[in-house]
């Protein structure tokens, strides 16, 4: 016999509107929904507190912070993915695209870039082989066209990887994210220990690294996605002409533009906006770039991402959900939205037959209060 799970009394947040009623879920998928309070006989009663579709993510630095917990300190890899992965459950992640750097520097700069691309996925995948995992794990590769290595690395990854998304990123200062060079130098240098005569010599190498190699990467990742069969984003467009690049490219996700003008080319050329949720719940860039609540309130912001701070994902849609005065709309920029963007049809909304992702949370003085995760149909948080 099926076993079913009926969750009752709730407040039903689906793709346009929020409804009071159940949800039945059995052989981990959505059964069943129905409106009305009532309770039936064994069935668990929500009270009343909101159930949602999991959150989808499709950029996050988290895992890294897990390997290097404090600057020059590894972690082992596999604790550090399954520390991840259980932070991640408990924010109401139920599947997450792990951002991986692919492109290091290997050169005595004392950046502290080497190479482990290759490796990670091969650990994330083994665990989740393994059954090791809470979630739903995907991977991102962060193609750092302002490296050495990018091109290896690359060739490094397979079809059978089933790698989700390729993303091109240029952090090279002075542009894009880092316009304003002194963000860069606060950034690195918060986390490096520089002499002022070091910092200016690296600077010059990484001004080197990409006149040299910039257009030549850049090239080999926009190959490489097309060769994984995956979605390809960009990262951090600054204006109208970089997003008619990204546009050429066939790109379908434009990762935190940095600007207004980027975010108007990007809705012009149809390409999803993603922005931070900590920028909106901040206030604002730590970069000194667009505020996520302006785009917001533009209509030029599509998607959340968490980025470097799980738990900030289901607040800043709750934060998003109020600036529009609609929650089933600012839900669906962590849900159905990111699940789109990345051609994943089987989750993303409440509805049968939809894979049984579902969380439960409450809101408290505006901030969300999140008490259960369930993923395919397993209580993981």
């Amino acid at each position: 016999m099926t076993a079913e799970t009926t969750f009752a009394n709730a407040r039903l947040i689906l793709n346009d509107e929020v409804i009071t009623g159940s949800v039945v879920i059995a052989d981990g998928v959505i059964a069943d929904i129905a409106t009305g309070t009532s309770v039936p006989a064994g069935a668990i009663d929500i009270e009343g507190d909101y159930l949602s579709p999991g959150l989808v993510e499709l950029h996050t630095d988290n895992v890294e912070r897990h390997l290097e917990p404090r600057p020059k300190v590894s972690w082992p890899f596999r604790a550090a993915i399954l520390a991840h992965d259980r932070e991640l459950a408990g924010a109401g992640i139920t599947t997450v695209f792990d951002a991986i750097r692919v492109g290091s520097i290997v050169s005595d700069t004392g950046s502290g870039y080497p190479k482990y691309a290759r490796q990670m996925t091969d650990e994330i995948m083994g665990a989740r082989d393994l059954g090791l995992l809470r979630i739903s794990h995907h991977i991102h590769l962060r193609a750092e066209v302002c490296s050495e290595t990018l091109i290896d690395e690359l060739d490094e990854f397979l079809t059978e990887d089933r790698i989700g998304i390729v993303s091109i990123m240029d952090h090279t200062p002075g542009q894009r994210q880092f316009v304003d060079i002194s963000k860069f130098e606060t950034y690195i240098r918060g986390k490096r220990t520089y002499t002022d005569e070091k910092w200016r010599r690296y600077l010059e190498f990484l001004y080197e690294l990409q006149a040299r190699l910039g257009t030549k990467h850049e090239a080999a990742t926009v190959a490489a996605a097309k060769r994984l069969g995956a979605t390809l984003a960009s990262h951090d467009d600054t204006t109208a002409d970089q997003v008619a690049t990204s546009h050429t490219y066939g790109v379908r996700v434009a990762e935190f533009p940095t600007t207004v003008a980027a975010a108007d080319a990007c809705h012009a050329k149809g390409i999803a906006t993603i922005m931070g949720a900590p920028n909106l719940i901040r206030g604002g860039s730590h970069s000194g770039n667009v505020a996520a609540a302006d785009l917001a309130q533009m209509d030029r912001l599509d998607i959340l991402s968490s980025d470097y701070v799980p738990a900030g994902l289901l607040m800043a849609a709750v934060q998003l959900g109020d600036i529009w005065g609609n929650l089933a709309r600012g839900m669906r920029t962590v849900t159905a939205a990111p699940a789109q963007a990345v051609g994943l049809a089987d989750r993303g909304t409440l509805a049968v037959g939809q894979r049984a992702d579902i969380i439960r949370f409450s809101i408290n003085d505006k901030t969300p209060v999140l008490q259960e995760t369930w993923s395919a149909g397993k209580r993981v948080s």
